[in-house]
């Protein structure tokens, strides 16, 4: 029930060689990622997530900023405070090591936000036909 936000693999952070060099989950000046404590079985104290919040920015060697959204409803249980100081864990691990987030669905949403996600074969189909279009 719990969703890990990482990187897809199509990501240009992931494409074209380029490094990482920082990762801020500094939002705006009153709100951080860092600063999210949970406590207990209802997870109290969680930051509540919308699709549409931003969990962290991150920057590359060229100079491009990258701003990682949410994309679920949920409490935010953790964030991953090891990408802060190693953040090639991203490029090299995104799936394991390199997730950015852990986000826990409202129990109600939760089969909805899962019924919503693609397979990892419809997720090719789609990168596949976005490449050919370009």
């Amino acid at each position: 029930r719990i969703c890990v936000i990482t990187l897809a693999e199509a990501h240009p952070l992931l494409q074209d060689g380029k490094t990482i060099t920082s990762i801020n989950y500094q939002i705006s000046a009153n709100c951080s990622r860092l600063q999210n404590k949970v406590s207990g079985k209802s997870k109290r104290g969680a930051q509540f997530l919308t699709e549409l919040a931003p969990l962290c920015r991150i920057s590359s060697s060229d100079g491009e900023e990258y701003t990682i959204y949410s994309c679920i409803r949920g409490r935010l249980i953790e964030v991953n405070e090891n990408i802060l100081s190693n953040p090639a864990l991203l490029q090299e691990k995104p799936s394991t090591e390199g997730y950015i987030a852990v986000v826990l669905p409202k129990f109600e949403e939760s089969k909805s936000v899962t019924q919503g996600l693609l397979t990892q074969k419809e997720y090719e189909e789609v990168l596949s036909k976005r490449l050919n279009s370009s």
